[in-house]
Order: C-alpha cells, then sequence, then structure tokens
C-alpha cells in the first residue's frame, strides 16, 4: 500500500520538491520536539533551583531582621525594666546640708544629703544610678539588681573600707582619714 504521498505523486497534486520539503520539515519538527523536552525538563529544573535559592536567601533575611527586632525589643525591654526597678526602689526625702560630690558622664554634680544618709552612702550602704540625666539614690542591693542587667547605670557604688594595715614607718599613721571627706 501506498503512502498519502505517494498517491498524491501520482495524481499529479504535489511535486517531488515539496514532499522533499515536507519530510525535511517533519523531521526538524520531531528533532525540535525531542530536543525541546529534554530541554524543558533542564529548564523545569533550572527554574526549580532557582526558586529554591530565591526562597533559601528569602528566608535568611527574614531571619536577620526577625532577630534584629527581638534583640532591639530585648534593650527596650531592659531599659523599661531598669526604669521600673530605680523608681520603685529609690530613696527621698533625704536632702540636708551635706553635699556629695559626683560625676555623670563627663559632668561633676552636687547631691544635698542628710548626714545619715551621706554616711551609708560613703560607706557602701547605698548607691547612685543614673538614667537619662536622672539620678536615683538607693540601696546596695538594688544597685546589685541592676548592674546584673547593665552595669553602665551605676554612677557611684563605694565598696565598705576595711581597715588598712599602716607600716609602722608612716609619720601620719596616727591620723585616720575621715569616711566623709569632703572634695
Amino acid at each position: 500500500m501506498a503512502s498519502l504521498q505517494d498517491q498524491l505523486l501520482k495524481a499529479g497534486l504535489t511535486t517531488k520538491q515539496k514532499t522533499r520539503q515536507a519530510n525535511a520539515d517533519k523531521r526538524k519538527k520531531n528533532k525540535q520536539q525531542r530536543s525541546g523536552v529534554e530541554h524543558g525538563a533542564s529548564l523545569q529544573e533550572q527554574v526549580k533551583q532557582d526558586l529554591a535559592i530565591s526562597k533559601a536567601d528569602k528566608m535568611a533575611k527574614d531571619s536577620a531582621l526577625n532577630d534584629a527586632k527581638n534583640s532591639e525589643l530585648a534593650n527596650k525591654e531592659q531599659k523599661l525594666r531598669i526604669n521600673q526597678i530605680l523608681e520603685h526602689h529609690q530613696i527621698t526625702g533625704v536632702r540636708g546640708e551635706s553635699e556629695y560630690n559626683y560625676t555623670f558622664g563627663t559632668k561633676v554634680k552636687k547631691l544635698s544629703l542628710d548626714s545619715i544618709t551621706h554616711k551609708a552612702l560613703v560607706n557602701g550602704r547605698l548607691a547612685l544610678c543614673g538614667v537619662n540625666d536622672t539620678t536615683y539614690l538607693v540601696t546596695s542591693e538594688t544597685a546589685a539588681k541592676v548592674a546584673e542587667l547593665d552595669s553602665t547605670i551605676i554612677l557611684v557604688q563605694n565598696d565598705k573600707i576595711a581597715v588598712e594595715e599602716t607600716n609602722e614607718d608612716d609619720p601620719y599613721a596616727d591620723y585616720q582619714i575621715p569616711d566623709d571627706l569632703m572634695w
């Protein structure tokens, strides 16, 4: 049985040139389909890989932003906690005639205290803490709690001065330096 092409050639409806061209076009089309399927599969894999890479990059960026927000929130929470501790535990009503000088940042400030509070501050039972240009007078225990959170808040926290051993040859050994020496 003859093919349709052969029948069309016998009938004179087509020429050998057109049949060859039709066969060539058919082979090219088949070849393109075969290579297109293989190329399409690799293209799909490439797209999947690109998508996975972009998804991983996006997750890394989101994670970094989330970490930054969490650390910022933790810092803000810590500052609020410190302010709450200082405001709740501050000692008020200790104004007096004695002046206590201390440094706050780069400035030397004076605090008027009564004599009992002044001695307690000098001996280390009380401490000074400073936040946002505000000075808080607190107990040494409260200052220790604040120092655990942020040690830069503590302005003055004196240690109890132990009795120092004196040198026998020291001509000033008989003269003690007072704890409440004003400077």
